[in-house]
């Protein structure tokens, strides 16, 4: 089917989060505060990483790759969150709303596989240790990277040659500050049931099978402590408590969008903020600032950049 033909909408109208003119003004200036930091923070997590001979290893491998995910993630959608509630121009073209809708899930879906490849190799290293390098190769660490990527355009693409086609010949509103599946496929001038099904069957799927794992990661994981450390699990439930909470910010809206059938209320779009922009400024502080060797390396990295001294050494 010939999309440009068989569109009659060039572009769609995107609601908001808010009406509300000191709504707004506090959206703009929280968008704005939080991208800055998810630029900042993850960008330098990257430079870190890269600089540091020291964290050459497959933990900040992955890291590294993380937070070139979530900056992609949030690059998607807040600048033009930002944007819209600088103007008060929502109108974005059907390709870009398009195109929000494919990098959107290409990210997350990368993310969602990255995130077990994490949890995998923090568990051999942990109850693995003598066989970690070996298990944890370079060659392996780039092969996640490389799954998580071809995962995230598969997942994408899949859903994507289904929408593309769809006739949108009636109204434009999108009852959100971004484009998605759920919002947009009901403006399709054509009963979207069965394409509803398929992207639940998709998405809502992946979602849920790389949610559980994690939990079952977690799981073995307090398992191989209990039995090594006489059943004092005080220090293991603080280190998993923060990965926990990464874990659940992160899948809760996904399984609430596309777990069962697409909602109908105004809730999912403010879930969305929360892998957007709450997510990619947390990760940062909990991957990097709980972490001593991290810690230190980015206080080399601030010192060779700030001045001579940092140079010199």
């Amino acid at each position: 089917m010939d999309t440009t033909n068989d569109s009659m909408v060039s572009e769609f109208v995107l609601t908001g989060l808010s009406n509300s003119w000191e709504m707004r003004r506090f959206l703009l200036w929280f968008s704005a505060v939080f991208y800055m930091g998810i630029i900042l923070g993850n960008l330098f997590i990257v430079l870190t990483v890269i600089t540091d001979s020291c964290l050459h290893s497959p933990m900040y491998f992955l890291l590294a790759n993380l937070s070139l995910l979530d900056l992609g993630l949030s690059s998607t959608t807040v600048p033009k969150t930002i944007f819209d509630l600088f103007t008060d121009c929502n109108i974005i073209s059907f390709p870009k709303c398009m195109t929000q809708i494919f990098f959107i899930h290409i990210t997350g879906g990368g993310e969602m596989v990255l995130l077990i490849a994490m949890a995998s190799d923090w568990y051999t290293a942990i109850c693995k240790p003598l066989h970690y390098l070996t298990i944890m190769s370079p060659q392996m660490c780039v092969s996640l990277v490389v799954a998580a990527w071809v995962v995230g355009i598969i997942h994408a693409v899949f859903q994507f040659v289904f929408v593309i086609n769809l006739p949108f010949c009636g109204p434009n509103e999108v009852d959100n500050f971004y484009c998605d599946f759920p919002r947009v496929i009901k403006l399709a001038c054509v009963d979207t049931y069965k394409l509803e099904f398929i992207i639940i069957a998709n998405s809502g799927f992946i979602s849920m099978v790389t949610f559980f794992s994690l939990i079952i990661s977690y799981i073995l994981y307090l398992h191989f402590v209990w039995k090594h450390s006489s059943g004092d699990l005080s220090k293991a439930f603080v280190t998993l408590s923060a990965h926990i909470s990464v874990v659940i910010l992160f899948f809760m809206p996904c399984m609430f969008l596309y777990v069962g059938p697409f909602p109908t209320t105004s809730l999912d779009k403010y879930l969305f903020i929360v892998d957007s922009a709450i997510t990619p400024v947390l990760n940062p502080a909990i991957y990097t600032l709980r972490n001593k060797d991290m810690r230190v390396a980015m206080r080399r990295l601030c010192k060779w950049i700030m001045g001579p001294h940092g140079i010199s050494k």
